[in-house]
């Protein structure tokens, strides 16, 4: 092996890791905000619906929108020095759930503005159902990378 193979193989190494810890940053943040949508949406008391303004803002603005542009960030590096996964099948299939993982997330301002406003909302059972969308998301996410079927 040479010391540039070596180097690369290094560096590659860093990237999948903070990649990896992108990514449950990000599926966190996004599981427990919309579980937070469920809870804000159902409450009653305003002092309580202005604790989950805040608690919704600072998890999508310090957690959930960082860890979700590093993932894309640290993903497109790898992508960039693996070019041979543009000729797995596999890999569309996991960029398709990536890129419906990311609509969803940018969902979450929109459920936010429309919570602060006072604005219909989905109702909580249909917010429910939108809380597991990210679970089903990253479980064709995982078994693509993982198994990689095709």
């Amino acid at each position: 092996m040479t010391a540039l193979t070596l180097w690369l193989t290094t560096q590659l190494l860093w990237i999948k890791a903070l990649h990896v810890l992108t990514i449950i940053s990000w599926m966190a943040g996004l599981l427990y905000l919309f579980r937070l949508f469920i809870y804000h949406a159902m409450e009653t008391e305003a002092v309580t619906k202005e604790r989950f303004v805040v608690m919704e803002r600072r998890l999508y603005r310090y957690i959930t929108e960082p860890a979700q542009w590093g993932a894309w960030i640290f993903g497109a590096i790898l992508v960039w020095l693996q070019p041979y996964l543009w000729s797995q099948r596999w890999f569309y299939v996991k960029l398709a759930g990536v890129v419906l993982l990311t609509c969803v997330h940018y969902l979450a301002p929109v459920l936010m503005a429309r919570l602060l406003k006072g604005l219909p909302v989905p109702h909580d059972k249909a917010l429910r159902v939108l809380n597991e969308i990210p679970t089903v998301l990253m479980i064709v996410i995982v078994i693509m990378v993982v198994v990689r079927p095709w």
